[in-house]
């Protein structure tokens, strides 16, 4: 055990008569006691042991001191709690608190910590490039694929009568000589064009891409996979797809049709299509003309075009005038008329996909998805899956633990300041390690909530 004496005092400005002073003299102390809800999280999913399941450790068993386990776990509960970067996890490794959440307190050598430190979390990392003396762990990447979609259908209690599966690609922006990176003209820099897929808050898909394809490039493959998935355990249900028009593409439209599952797409706009609602767009402007207020005007059609359809599709044209100026957009659907009105499809069904686009700001802002700074291609897409694991655990704690509360839709940084940073007097005994908490923390009863919804979901 580490200690410290003749602490240095430091000593700040006076509040009336009483002096304020300081010192790294407090014993073990710990500012992240909240964290111990994320193990407890991770208890009532599954995630890490399944996660370190996907894993394949060649190294020799009498010789590890920090196992395959050890190592996910630290990572992903340590970019949940705001660790992002390896080189973090130097000063956590003999934390006891951290100690407390891997499962592991002491060190079976002398020479080593409980907890692995940025060289031996960087070998994980880095293992799925090549095999050999300091590469020997692997990883199945399509176990671990398969294990988001095995965590969104045991979220359900019951199989839904419907799911929708939103789709988008966004921009890993790249600093340095990352191997795969491309310009891309639209984002102006280099990057990579991560692939997402969700159904609401569940992540199912995050895959890595390079950027100098087509943004629907390996849907179709992703789609088929995760559909196979779903409908193994769940035969009758409903599934549409739901993207952008950078997915309305005649191979993934073509895919649904043959295997039955709908979807609702964007369709980027033309000559052809403005014409067809050259009507309602003159409408659209008279009535702005008239009330002052944005107009809005729909029209249901069947269009395809000239070369890159194999066949005719509904679309839903909105003439739309804003602001004074003409704002036409379009859809695709496979969704019938007779259930799928074309304003309550374009206005709450299409339009409900902007709230993916928060989901991919989360994963990428504050968990730190985008932080590709290895150079091979294969180690940034353990990178992605690492973050988006965290994404998952998060997104768990949410919705088991903080359901019914005043943080039940929280951020993750929200949920990471106000519930996972809690200050800590750590005391260890022979029978217990002990947690004394601030008494003035001010969420308390969330805390408390989350504790016991969790210990139910445990069961």
């Amino acid at each position: 055990m580490r200690t410290q004496c003749n602490a240095e005092q430091l000593e700040f400005s006076c509040i009336g008569r009483r002096r304020v002073v300081a010192a790294f003299d407090g014993g073990q102390v710990s500012s992240d006691a909240g964290a111990l809800l994320l193990a407890h999280t991770d208890r009532a999913i599954g995630l890490i042991d399944r996660l370190a399941g996907c894993f394949v450790d060649g190294r020799a068993p009498e010789l590890i001191e920090h196992s395959v386990r050890t190592l996910v776990a630290q990572r992903v509960l340590g970019i949940a709690a705001g660790y992002e970067d390896l080189n973090d996890h130097d000063a956590l490794r003999a934390d006891p608190l951290w100690g407390s959440l891997i499962g592991k307190l002491t060190a079976r050598r002398r020479d080593c910590e409980p907890l692995a430190g940025k060289s031996t979390l960087n070998r994980l990392e880095r293992s799925a490039d090549r095999q050999g003396r300091y590469h020997k762990i692997s990883h199945d990447g399509r176990a671990i694929e398969g294990l988001f979609v095995d965590l969104f259908l045991q979220a359900h209690a019951r199989p839904p009568r419907r799911i929708v599966l939103d789709l988008d690609a966004t921009d890993d922006p790249l600093h340095g000589e990352q191997e795969g990176r491309f310009f891309h003209g639209y984002y102006d820099g280099y990057c990579y064009l991560p692939l997402y897929i969700f159904c609401g808050r569940h992540l199912l898909v995050a895959k890595l891409r390079r950027a100098d394809g087509d943004g629907a490039v390996g849907s179709v493959e992703e789609v088929q996979r995760i559909v196979a998935q779903i409908r193994q355990r769940w035969p009758k249900v409903q599934i549409i797809l739901r993207a952008d028009s950078g997915f309305a593409r005649e191979a993934l439209m073509g895919w649904c049709e043959q295997n039955t599952v709908d979807y609702l797409f964007g369709l980027a706009r033309n000559a052809r299509l403005q014409r067809v609602i050259g009507k309602q767009m003159q409408q659209a402007k008279e009535q702005a003309a008239r009330t002052g207020k944005p107009a809005r005007v729909f029209r249901d059609f069947t269009y395809r075009t000239r070369k890159s359809w194999s066949r005719t599709r509904r679309v839903v044209g909105k003439a739309e005038h804003l602001g004074g100026k003409a704002n036409p957009r379009f859809v695709v659907t496979s969704l019938p008329k007779s259930q799928w009105p074309m304003q309550e499809l374009y206005e709450k069904r299409y339009c409900a996909r902007g709230e993916m686009e928060n989901r991919i700001k989360e994963a990428q802002l504050q968990l730190f998805a985008d932080r590709t700074s290895t150079h091979t291609f294969k180690a940034n897409q353990l990178r992605l899956w690492l973050s988006s694991f965290a994404y998952v655990l998060i997104e768990a704690l949410r919705r088991l633990g903080l359901k019914g509360t005043s943080l039940s839709m929280a951020s993750a940084n929200s949920i990471r300041i106000k519930l996972i940073k809690i200050g800590a007097l750590i005391a260890i005994s022979v029978r217990r390690l002990k947690l004394a908490m601030s008494s003035a923390h001010p969420y308390q009863p969330e805390f408390i909530a989350a504790f016991h919804a969790l210990n139910a979901a445990a069961r």
